[in-house]
């Protein structure tokens, strides 16, 4: 499904979003990820949100984020509570959906110039 139209430009987008596959301005990302304005990380760690580590959001909050979008697949999830508390402590929102609605919010937030930071499961 195609998610944004190209009148923003310059910064990481998420163009479209299908079972397994993610296309962040022109490159297929087939595996978890994480999205800013300015960089894509491809090699994120865990492939799934039971293998989250707070270890794992080490990378998370290296791209110093004021809001998190958690997509936890294709359906909505929780991680665990240390692991949000890892993020909010900080004083860092974080909003946790399914992958699909994650990518949406990421779009809006990001053409908003908020400092958001999408962490993206691809598998349940």
């Amino acid at each position: 499904m195609k998610l944004t139209d190209d009148s923003v430009a310059g910064i990481q987008l998420v163009r479209a979003y299908g079972p397994g596959e993610l296309r962040i301005n022109e490159t297929i990302v087939t595996s978890s990820c994480l999205v800013r304005a300015d960089k894509l990380v491809s090699d994120w760690r865990p492939q799934s949100l039971a293998e989250l580590t707070a270890a794992d959001l080490d990378a998370v909050l290296a791209l110093d984020p004021e809001i998190v979008v958690l997509g936890s697949g294709t359906r909505q999830k929780f991680p665990q509570p240390a692991l949000l508390a890892k993020i909010l402590s900080r004083g860092i929102g974080c909003e946790v959906m399914d992958t699909g609605a994650a990518c949406r919010t990421y779009n809006v937030l990001v053409s908003e110039d908020r400092r958001v930071v999408a962490a993206l499961f691809l598998q349940d």
